[in-house]
């Protein structure tokens, strides 16, 4: 099949294109790898090298990118070259991801060129500050209702949308994956050395997003409680944050900056705890929690704040879980997974399993031919 995908360029902090990030690049390049001629045209909203990019590796991919701003083509040039890929490409069906305003293109581009249109939503769009316009959720859900599938990345959002939305049909849960070529366990002494961690501590860690809306105090606070009981206890963290972590000083607190990439699963290997921190906010209950699979994917032993998916992908392993919000229950949980060191009995997904769950949506869409569903 040929696949049109609708993206924004810059998602998450990261750029899909320059860093080949995250599901919106990865799901489309496993269709490629599975046969299908797939074409990409990216949204940026900031000033990138616009144009063509393809890569070797991944022959049947190739992604365009239109600047909208001053120095770019502008809305008009995005929907010429939206035109043009419709009419030179030729697609069976379009993906559309990445905000409520791709959600809304998606379903306009459906019923003017009569092509089957799947909405993918990577978290609750309507929580995005670009959505409070009038009318953008009132449009998102319309594009969503008449569109041929929904696929959305994890069950307590499809099962929210539901009702909101008023569906008809209930969204395909297609989780995020994990690069396994990246994340793998590691030998932990190698990964301690390279990241010049001491050797014969036990040490807790978080390697994520740092910030209070992502209850990173509550790891401060459960580890300043188990410390002193626990003299040889560490607490390593790294990643993006706000001003929370400034406000804790510990001889056995290490800050590791901004990590790159490829050294976030060097400290993962490097713990014997990994924190899955976050609270119960419309993001925690419906976001995938990345981070958990990265740390499941690289055989790590870890603990996670009993909000949204992540309760629903750890049920059978409820010794790993701790209250969010509360740092006392965290700090029973990290203890008594100090003992046990076992890592929890969950399977990462890989994003080739996830672009196969994605090709049996998209394939059911063009065999339906629902491309305009009636209102």
């Amino acid at each position: 099949m040929r696949v049109l995908v609708l993206s924004k360029r810059q998602y998450t902090g990261r750029d899909l294109l320059d860093d080949r990030y995250g599901r919106v690049f990865e799901m489309p390049a496993a269709l490629a790898r599975r046969g299908h001629a797939v074409h990409g045209i990216a949204l940026s909203y900031r000033f990138r090298r616009a144009g063509a990019y393809r890569w070797d590796d991944i022959e049947r991919l190739t992604w365009s990118s239109v600047n909208l701003g001053p120095l770019g083509t502008g809305l008009y040039g995005y929907l010429s070259d939206l035109r043009r890929a419709v009419r030179d490409f030729s697609p069976d069906v379009v993906w559309a991801t990445s905000d409520a305003y791709h959600g809304i293109l998606g379903g306009w581009l459906s019923r003017k060129y009569r092509i089957p249109t799947v909405l993918d939503f990577y978290d609750n769009y309507e929580s995005f500050s670009a959505s409070r316009l009038p009318g953008v959720i009132q449009g998102l859900r319309t594009a969503s209702r008449r569109a041929a599938a929904l696929t959305v990345v994890s069950s307590t959002l499809a099962e929210w949308m539901v009702p909101a939305y008023r569906l008809a049909r209930a969204p395909v849960v297609i989780g995020n994956g994990v690069d396994t070529r990246v994340f793998y366990s590691r030998d932990r002494a190698a990964s301690r050395r390279q990241l010049g961690l001491p050797a014969q501590a036990r040490i807790m860690g978080v390697a994520g997003s740092l910030t209070r809306s992502r209850g990173i105090a509550e790891v401060f606070e459960a580890f300043l409680q188990l410390a002193a009981a626990e003299p040889n206890l560490w607490l390593v963290y790294a990643g993006p944050r706000d001003g929370t972590p400034n406000r804790y000083r510990h001889p056995r607190i290490r800050d590791l900056g901004a990590l790159s990439p490829l050294d976030v699963p060097v400290l993962l290997s490097a713990l014997d705890v990994a924190v899955v921190s976050n609270i119960d906010s419309a993001f925690g209950r419906y976001c995938f929690p990345q981070k958990l699979m990265e740390a499941i994917a690289c055989g790590t032993p870890l603990v996670a704040a009993a909000v949204g998916e992540v309760s629903r992908i750890m049920e059978g392993n409820r010794e790993a879980l701790y209250r969010p919000g509360d740092a006392s229950s965290l700090a029973v949980a990290v203890r008594r997974m100090l003992r046990s060191r076992r890592p929890v009995s969950v399977a990462a997904s890989d994003w080739q399993q996830r672009g196969e769950q994605l090709e049996a949506v998209l394939s059911r869409a063009i065999a339906i031919g629902q491309a305009s569903p009636a209102e």
